[in-house]
């Protein structure tokens, strides 16, 4: 089997990983048949390649020459202190009472935690690469406002593998300070894809004044903090309960079936967390040729390994061209999915682990 490779630095400022470009005789001239054997039994000892195709999955050795930082090859995120304190520091976007503390909640329960607000999700990403905080909540996906873009963009610039997921119902509900009834309201403040779940109900209600606000919760700290006697906020009932406010009307979305998924990103594995990771997910880009894609899935649908997601991303300093973040089931350590992603490394112009984790339903 030939095989070359090479490492192509990406331009400054572009994202933190590099693109290699793989040429092979792997498959050549065998039949179908043939190829599907050769994948399913090729345990593929290449070691420069694939040194970061872990590089989301925490417990892999780091090079001491390497360490953290992009010097043309892949690499692998820090182990970080073994010694875990006693009291995690867990970050989540927003102000407290936003439905990214309800899922940190969620992740993290029977846990001594401190949770704190981030004001956007690059300040979230930094507090975590910068060991200000032990874990980050952070929102990836909404079964009706789709993915979070932003958020897959920061997973690629900062190496910080997911640990668990979660998904938790999104549950809006209209809410005043104490004393103020459903017939003072005149405005209605609260994040702008909230106010686009709840169109139908703010179309019952075509006198108030709708005004985008930067946070959910953060609608609703500062109509109690200011005590505004015609303005609500549409927010999570957590947020009614720690400011002190009144839930005028529950449950008030357009659509029940309004979920959010959840990533919790850190370095190390929660103490007490499921010990095998049942999903994995990467990042990986194609050549711009036919059948390039075909190839890149054939590796996991010869090895009857289930693809939950795949998207398309437009990929830095390349316009037009397009990188793909994917979810399969099963850990990457395992030797199926292992020999999967080396088999990719060979296809894909670049590949990226961004971490095996468990589900916390």
């Amino acid at each position: 089997m030939k095989q070359s490779f090479q490492v192509r630095r990406q331009p400054a400022g572009a994202y933190f990983f590099p693109i290699i470009s793989f040429t092979t005789s792997l498959t050549t001239g065998l039949t179908p048949g043939s190829q599907s054997q050769v994948f399913q039994l090729a345990d593929l000892n290449v070691d420069a390649h694939n040194r970061g195709l872990y590089s989301g999955i925490p417990g892999t050795p780091v090079s001491k020459s390497t360490g953290n930082r992009g010097n043309g090859r892949f690499s692998r995120p820090e182990k970080g202190n073994r010694n875990v304190p006693s009291r995690l520091r867990v970050g989540f976007q927003g102000e407290r009472g936003a439905f990214s503390e309800v899922a940190a909640n969620k992740l993290v329960k029977n846990r001594p935690v401190e949770l704190v607000p981030c004001a956007n999700f690059p300040a979230l990403f930094r507090a975590l690469a910068g060991r200000r905080i032990d874990y980050a909540t952070v929102p990836i996906e909404n079964t009706l406002h789709g993915s979070v873009h932003e958020n897959y963009d920061l997973l690629l610039k900062y190496r910080l593998p997911i640990q668990m997921e979660t998904r938790i119902r999104i549950v809006h509900n209209l809410i005043a300070p104490k004393g103020v009834g459903l017939r003072s309201i005149r405005k209605v403040y609260s994040h702008p894809v909230a106010l686009r779940q709840c169109l139908k109900f703010l179309d019952k209600h075509r006198k108030w004044e709708v005004v985008p606000f930067y946070d959910t919760a953060g609608s609703v700290k500062m109509l109690a903090e200011k005590y505004i006697q015609d303005s609500a906020g549409i927010a999570s009932a957590a947020s009614a309960a720690i400011y002190g406010a009144r839930i005028l009307v529950k449950d008030i979305g357009d659509d029940k079936e309004n979920y959010t998924r959840f990533f919790l990103l850190g370095r190390r594995q929660l103490a007490g967390s499921p010990k095998t990771p049942t999903k994995t997910s990467i990042a990986f880009a194609t050549g711009n040729h036919p059948g390039a894609l075909f190839h890149c899935l054939s590796v996991f649908a010869l090895r009857d390994i289930d693809l939950t997601k795949i998207e398309s991303r437009p990929l830095p300093g390349r316009p037009f061209e397009y990188m793909f973040y994917m979810d399969c089931k099963g850990d990457a350590k395992s030797a199926v999915v292992r020999n999967a992603l080396k088999n990719l490394a060979e296809v894909a112009e670049f590949i990226r682990v961004l971490g095996s984790y468990n589900s916390v339903a």
